[in-house]
């Protein structure tokens, strides 16, 4: 009896304290209504469908640079190791004709560089001039270029992911709060479960655009210099060609390298 008496004068002090201070109650059934869970994956599945669009695509972007930075970096690794092996074989004592030798079938671009040298001696009937020089040359500087836009395939992407990603993002969150806005207008309420999830799915937009871009940026830096370095290994390659084919002709050895070919 007394327990009922005591539940009894419990309700009617909460009563009387809503009718007192009804902010305070208002505010009690805004943290009720709630949802318990505000997690990334529950803010995903609940969020509009452009957000949850601009959150998808986000993902495949930040799923893509760290699919080239591993695709790159192999293949930077493996072209540049390569590519100093072949620069010790032009540094040795050797002529054009057997480097040619050693290095055909090679589809790296040192070999390239060799072999498109001795193409070039081999239509000039293996003569040694300035003329042959200056075709030389102008061969070795097109096979640079060619294999360093081959290397550089794919590095567009990423700056264009670390360009674009903070701007679709922001669409997301832009987005987001706009459907927040029209809830609170739909509901005739200022209740913080109306505004909140919208605004926390909006953000969550923001956050992986900033995730999708920020290592795109990073890594499209770091590829850029590693790119610049093969680059520098192809110059000095080509320069040592020319070298190579100018002491032969300072020899007389010129003609007689191509014959013995």
């Amino acid at each position: 009896m007394q327990q009922r008496v005591l539940d009894v004068m419990i309700r009617w002090c909460g009563a009387i304290a809503a009718a007192i201070s009804p902010g305070t109650a208002l505010a009690a059934m805004d943290t009720a209504l709630l949802p318990r869970n505000l997690s990334p994956w529950n803010m995903f599945v609940n969020a509009d469908v452009v957000v949850q669009a601009v959150m998808v695509g986000l993902a495949f972007a930040s799923l893509v640079t760290w699919t080239i930075w591993l695709a790159k970096t192999i293949e930077i690794h493996r072209k540049t190791a390569t590519a100093k092996r072949r620069l010790g074989l032009l540094e040795s004592d050797t002529v054009l004709a057997k480097a040619e030798q050693e290095t055909r079938g090679g589809n790296d671009a040192v070999a390239q560089i060799i072999q498109s040298a001795a193409r070039e001696a081999s239509l000039s009937g293996g003569h040694f001039d300035d003329g042959l020089k200056e075709r030389v040359a102008l061969r070795l500087e097109r096979v640079e270029a060619a294999m360093s836009r081959q290397i550089a395939r794919g590095t567009g992407v990423l700056a264009t992911i670390g360009a674009t990603a903070p701007f679709v993002g922001l669409f997301g969150t832009v987005w987001g709060i706009m459907n927040s806005f029209i809830g609170i207008s739909e509901a005739k309420t200022t209740n913080l479960a109306v505004v909140a999830p919208g605004i926390a799915e909006a953000l969550l937009a923001t956050a992986l655009g900033l995730v999708a871009a920020i290592p795109a940026v990073v890594i499209y830096n770091h590829l850029t210099r590693t790119i610049a370095a093969h680059r520098a290994l192809l110059g000095d390659a080509s320069a040592l060609v020319l070298l190579l084919i100018s002491r032969e002709g300072d020899r007389g050895t010129f003609r007689l390298a191509r014959a013995a070919e």
